[in-house]
C-alpha cells in the first residue's frame, strides 16, 4: 500500500524523533514501502517556520533533500489535486492539511497522520 506522510510525521521522521509513531517508524523503515511527500508539506515548513511557528523551524531545503536521500517520493501539488480539496467535507481549516489528504485520495494513497481531526475524515486517513 502507498503511503503519503502528513507534515507532522515527515517532520518528526527527519528528526528522529521520539514523537513519531511507532506505525509510521514501521512503515519507513521497511525498503518495501512506497512512502512519499508532498511539496504541500515543504510549502507548509516554509510558510509556518517564516510565521515563527516553533513546531517548524526547520531548513525547508534540507528537509527536502534529506526525504529524497532517505528514499521518499516527492508528490507535486496539480491542478486535480487543488480541485480535489473542494470535495472535501468541510471539517478542518488547515489548508495545508486538506490538500494533502486531497493528494492522497487522488493519488490512492494513505495518509499517514497523528493529527485528530485529519483522521475524523476516515479514508484515506490513516493514524501513523
Amino acid at each position: 500500500m502507498p503511503y503519503l506522510l502528513d507534515t507532522h510525521v515527515l517532520l518528526w521522521a527527519a528528526q528522529d524523533s521520539p514523537r513519531l509513531p511507532a506505525t509510521a517508524r514501521t512503515i519507513l523503515t521497511d525498503p518495501a514501502q512506497d512512502v512519499a511527500f508532498s511539496v504541500a508539506s515543504i510549502w507548509e515548513v516554509v510558510i509556518k517556520s517564516g510565521l515563527g511557528r516553533i513546531d517548524f523551524v526547520v531548513d525547508a531545503r534540507r528537509l527536502r533533500e534529506g526525504a529524497i536521500r532517505a528514499g521518499l517520493g516527492e508528490i507535486p501539488i496539480r491542478s486535480h489535486h487543488v480541485l480535489g480539496v473542494s470535495e472535501l467535507p468541510h471539517r478542518h481549516r488547515d489548508p495545508f492539511d486538506r490538500l494533502l489528504l486531497a493528494q492522497a485520495r487522488i493519488e490512492a494513497r494513505q495518509l499517514l497522520t497523528a493529527d485528530p481531526t485529519v483522521l475524523a475524515y476516515g479514508d484515506p486517513a490513516l493514524e501513523a
